[in-house]
C-alpha cells in the first residue's frame, strides 16, 4: 500500500472481529513502533503486548469499557484480539543523558525534570502512530485509548515502578464501527502557519 494511503485511511477503529492476528503480522506491527526517533538514542520506549483474552478483558474493565457500551459503542476494548500499551522511562532518558557523549553526570539533562521538553513522551507518541501506520499497512484496523486507571493497569501487567503507560493501542480486523461524533467538529483551518505564526 502506498503511504500516502496509509496515512488517509488511518482512523480510531473502535469494534473488531474475533478473527487473531496472525503473530508474524504483530511482530511487524510492534517492529514498527521501534523505527522511531529517540532522543539520544535513549530508547526509553517499551511496548507490552497483551493477546490473552481474561487479560484483555480486565483491561477493558480498568479502561471504563462499561462506559463506552453505555454511550452505545460496541465492547471493542475487550473484543481487539491484540493490546499494546506503550509505555516511557524518563530515568532512561536521563541516565543516558548522564552519560559522557551526552554530558556526563554532571549535565542539567541527567535529572529528568530539567529537561524543557520531555522527549520520552513525544517518543511514545511516535512509537505510536508507527504501530497505528502499520496495522492498516497490514490490512487491519487500530485504536488508541487512555485510562484514568494505569497504574492498575500497570500492576495488572508487570510494569515497573519507574515505566510510565501511556495508553493502549487496540488491534484487530475491522469490524463495523460508529465514528467518533467529535469528527463532526471538522478540520480547523488555521492549524498550519507558514513562515511566522
Amino acid at each position: 500500500m502506498e503511504f500516502g494511503e496509509v496515512v488517509r485511511r488511518r482512523r480510531m477503529v473502535r469494534n473488531y472481529t474475533d478473527e487473531p492476528v496472525a503473530p508474524d503480522v504483530l511482530d511487524r506491527i510492534l517492529e514498527a513502533g521501534f523505527h522511531i526517533p529517540s532522543a539520544g538514542f535513549s530508547q526509553g520506549v517499551f511496548l507490552v503486548s497483551v493477546t490473552d483474552a481474561a487479560i484483555r478483558k480486565e483491561i477493558a474493565m480498568l479502561a471504563g469499557e462499561e462506559d463506552y457500551v453505555a454511550m452505545g459503542m460496541d465492547p471493542w476494548i475487550s473484543k481487539a484480539p491484540v493490546h499494546v500499551l506503550v509505555c516511557v522511562s524518563s530515568r532512561v532518558y536521563a541516565d543516558r543523558y548522564a552519560e559522557q557523549d551526552k554530558g556526563g553526570p554532571d549535565s542539567p539533562l541527567a535529572n529528568a525534570e530539567n529537561w524543557p521538553v520531555p522527549y520520552w513522551w513525544v517518543d511514545g507518541g511516535a512509537a505510536m502512530q508507527n504501530m497505528l501506520l502499520a496495522a492498516v499497512d497490514e490490512e487491519l484496523a487500530a485504536g488508541f485509548l487512555g485510562s484514568h486507571r494505569m497504574p492498575e493497569i500497570r500492576d495488572l501487567l508487570g510494569i515497573p515502578d519507574d515505566v510510565t503507560p501511556i495508553g493502549i493501542v487496540t488491534i484487530g480486523h475491522p469490524a463495523p464501527d460508529r465514528k467518533s461524533g467529535s469528527l463532526k467538529r471538522g478540520r480547523r483551518d488555521d492549524i498550519i502557519h507558514r513562515e511566522r505564526w
